[in-house]
């Protein structure tokens, strides 16, 4: 679906869930019957491959097989070398405007996303910024949905697509801010699903994202100083600290295995230890427990 026309009533029925639609109403964000009229705007999508070569290239192809007329430009950052993948992408004809960066050293999660927001900032920034993990599997085209979600709801500071797995089954990309008890019934007792029905999350992975590029760059993007792990919770304490809320797009479907290397003794265990170290003695911890809430005096 391009972004072009959409009809008012499936998109209030179909693209935007009541709950997360309820928790922005009363923001300023209104819904009217016939026509939704969502303007042609363009996008930048920022991959990153920690050598998921092939991985790369499959997402590219199906980025460009969806024949989106807003998707502008494509930064994929190759954190690692790979020289085979980077010409076999460079040999092929692309949709869009595709560049690709090369480290001379691994950078981090955010870090990464930053870099390729400044690049396509000099280039003559996209109206919207798009997060993509290399190892997502789209099931339709979702820019038309996400780009309506962002247009209609102006409270909204990011939107993001419903995860599946392989088999469909719901994936916990929405979670609650990781508390240590929390941490405990999610590994010891593996309580994978926090959120009670129609709970808002406190936060949502960075698989696939899709902000505003003002949005983005209010709140500086991402947090460098987390290295892999915590820096999509961060993001989204910061932004609805400063005003925006998180929009679930429940009518587009991806597909997102998520990998767990976290879960595993070594390196990525001894980032996720120190991001959530970090994390906890952060302002944006420390302001998030001290905000207003209902019922607290």
């Amino acid at each position: 679906m391009p972004c072009g026309v959409l009809d008012g009533g499936a998109f209030a029925d179909k693209f935007l869930d009541r709950g997360p639609w309820a928790q922005l109403a009363g923001c300023g964000c209104d819904m009217w019957a016939g026509q939704v009229k969502v303007s042609l705007v363009s996008i930048t999508v920022s991959i990153v491959s920690h050598g998921h070569g092939a991985a790369v290239r499959s997402v590219l192809e199906q980025l460009a097989a969806r024949h989106e007329p807003c998707l502008r430009r494509v930064i994929v950052t190759f954190n690692v070398g790979d020289a085979r993948h980077q010409a076999g992408l460079l040999g092929a004809t692309w949709p869009f405007e595709l560049i690709m960066l090369n480290n001379p050293a691994p950078l981090g999660f955010g870090a990464n996303h930053n870099q390729a927001f400044a690049v396509d900032g000099r280039q003559g920034g996209s109206e919207l910024f798009a997060v993509l993990n290399p190892d997502v599997r789209l099931r339709d085209n979702p820019w038309g949905r996400l780009v309506a979600a962002l247009e209609h709801a102006p409270a909204a500071g990011l939107v993001y697509p419903r995860q599946v797995d392989a088999q469909g089954r719901q994936q916990d990309h929405e979670r609650l801010v990781p508390t240590p008890g929390r941490l405990l019934r999610r590994y010891l007792l593996r309580r994978t699903h926090e959120l009670a029905f129609g709970q808002q999350p406190d936060w949502v992975n960075a698989a696939f994202l899709v902000l505003r590029r003002s949005t983005y760059e209010q709140i500086g993007g991402f947090d460098e100083r987390f290295h892999m792990y915590g820096e999509d919770v961060d993001l989204c304490l910061r932004l609805q600290l400063a005003g925006w809320g998180l929009l679930r797009v429940p009518a587009v479907v991806i597909e997102h295995a998520g990998q767990r290397a976290s879960r595993r003794l070594g390196r990525h265990m001894g980032w996720h230890v120190r991001s959530l170290w970090r994390l906890w003695r952060s302002d944006a911890w420390r302001s998030w427990h001290l905000r207003p809430t209902p019922g607290r005096k």
